[in-house]
């Protein structure tokens, strides 16, 4: 891994991967490249059982400002991409925002600036967002000539924020700044400017205080129960409650209320 690599990856503490979008000169804005690798970094994070938390930020002064849109504009000049490949790309953008809400490991956008397009989608599929006082989020594409709907970003904005205030946002393309966002639910925290990571890794270590599959587990019906009717979401808790009561961590858990001490998790 090269200093000068789109995407950078760093384990900052125990269990914690800090994955950062690596073009501070162009705001971090994704070229087809740089989304194939994040798609392949995301991948191999999914797999790996020692990380148990993954950050995502931006080098610089920002998080991310969306698409390339120099590099898709020269290749509109040039080589226009047929109807296939469009789809092809389209759906690699859209694989970015699937994979976070599909991993194990809980996600957390550490928006240290201006955040816009897919980056305002990759900040909307992360489980957590914690959000720099310079922070702005904003849905560019609207603005382009193309829809607001892009990389799940409908189906993310108006389950966090409500349907009224994302069509407000959606149809007008108009930034959103932190307060703002911390205000209507859209960031869980607001921070300092310089100071997102940092809460991103203590938000981080209050997380892994509880036991992998509980937390693992806790993900994936969130999100589920997002979209399941009553009594299949209830369904779905005993089904995991069960699960997680035959674990040796519910046991540890337990005896460490009990006898008033730290639990000590180990996974199983």
């Amino acid at each position: 891994m090269r200093e000068d690599d789109p995407i950078l990856t760093e384990t900052v503490a125990e269990g914690v991967t800090v994955l950062r979008l690596n073009a501070p000169a162009r705001l971090n804005a994704f070229t087809r490249e740089s989304v194939a690798l994040f798609n392949e970094t995301i991948d191999a994070i999914a797999k790996d059982a020692s990380v148990r938390v993954l950050i995502i930020t931006g080098s610089g002064r920002g998080f991310c400002s969306g698409q390339d849109v120099a590099a898709a504009d020269a290749r509109n000049r040039v080589a226009p991409s047929g109807v296939v490949e469009r789809l092809f790309w389209q759906e690699q953008f859209t694989g970015m925002g699937r994979r976070l809400r599909a991993m194990p490991q809980v996600v957390i956008a550490a928006v240290n600036g201006p955040c816009a397009g897919a980056g305002f989608a990759i900040a909307l599929a992360s489980d957590v967002r914690i959000a720099a006082r310079s922070a702005r989020f904003m849905i560019a594409s609207v603005r382009l000539g193309l829809s607001a709907g892009e990389s799940g970003m409908s189906y993310f904005l108006p389950r966090l924020i409500g349907a009224s205030r994302a069509f407000e946002i959606m149809l007008t393309g108009r930034p959103v700044g932190a307060e703002e966002a911390e205000r209507i639910g859209l960031c869980a925290r607001l921070v300092e400017d310089g100071a997102a990571v940092d809460a991103a890794i203590a938000f981080a270590a209050d997380v892994m205080a509880n036991s992998p599959f509980s937390i693992a587990h806790t993900k994936r019906l969130m999100w589920d129960n997002l979209d399941a009717p009553y009594a299949a979401a209830v369904e779905m808790e005993n089904r995991t409650q069960m699960l997680a009561s035959l674990t040796d961590d519910y046991k540890e858990a337990t005896a460490a209320f009990t006898e008033k001490r730290p639990p000590r998790f180990q996974g199983k």
